[in-house]
């Protein structure tokens, strides 16, 4: 049983080498069998940086997270998929830790979360991340799926440009033991610190709101661009 982990791109040139980096320190080969890393078109020097990583395999894809994220899961091998995002860092062991997870029938899952910013905002945000309901769940937090259950529940919704992972992850939670692993992924506080983490907390809290209201992905996407950078 092993891992594939599997990092859309967009444009991430100050933050993708310091991911591959550190994976490539931590993972252990005996779980994690490869990374994929999946561009949606990048401008800037993402791919420049990742020609420098022969062991990562690298496949382009047509922009949109869950459009990358399910094209890089149909070239996956392992049994299990892991997606992560550029900016987050899962903690030392991480594969053992859902390996185990697997094997005791929990066949999707996260780990909780931590910001790399003290501001009591993200600090009482990221406090609510430890708990198991699917109200306190994001992409931030990193997910892993048993490769076979992806496939039964069709991957990510294509149509979702904002909001992919919650809503997989909403379905998981219906469909299968989903489990959250009191380990903390380290992810980058950058958008709050770009749009101000009172106000971005305030958006991100009214799209969750909108989104379990059942309101259209025009919605959804129209507010954020409106309001998020």
């Amino acid at each position: 049983m092993t891992i594939s982990i599997i990092i859309p791109v967009l444009n991430e040139e100050n933050y993708i080498s310091n991911l591959l980096d550190y994976l490539l320190e931590v993972l252990n080969p005996e779980f994690t069998k490869e990374i994929i890393v999946v561009d949606g078109g990048s401008s800037d020097a993402t791919l420049e940086i990742l020609n420098n990583y022969p062991k990562i395999k690298i496949y382009n894809s047509q922009k949109g997270r869950a459009i990358q994220m399910n094209a890089a899961s149909k070239n996956a091998t392992s049994e299990i998929l892991y997606f992560l995002h550029s900016d987050t860092f899962p903690p030392k062991n991480f594969d053992e830790e859902i390996i185990n997870q697997i094997k005791k029938g929990n066949l999707s899952g996260c780990f909780k979360m931590k910001f790399d910013n003290n501001h009591i905002v993200l600090k009482v945000s990221q406090w609510f991340t430890q708990f198991n309901h699917k109200s306190c769940r994001g992409g931030d937090q990193s997910l892993f799926v048993e490769r076979n259950l992806f496939k039964k529940l069709n991957g990510f919704n294509e149509k979702l440009t904002i909001y992919e992972d919650n809503e997989l992850i909403h379905r998981l939670y219906k469909n299968s033991n989903f489990t959250v692993i009191q380990k903390p992924v380290t992810t980058s506080s950058r958008k709050y610190l770009k749009n101000g983490v009172w106000r971005l907390q305030f958006h991100f809290m009214m799209i969750h709101i909108k989104f379990l209201l059942g309101l259209n992905q025009e919605n959804l996407t129209s507010y954020y661009q409106k309001n998020i950078q």
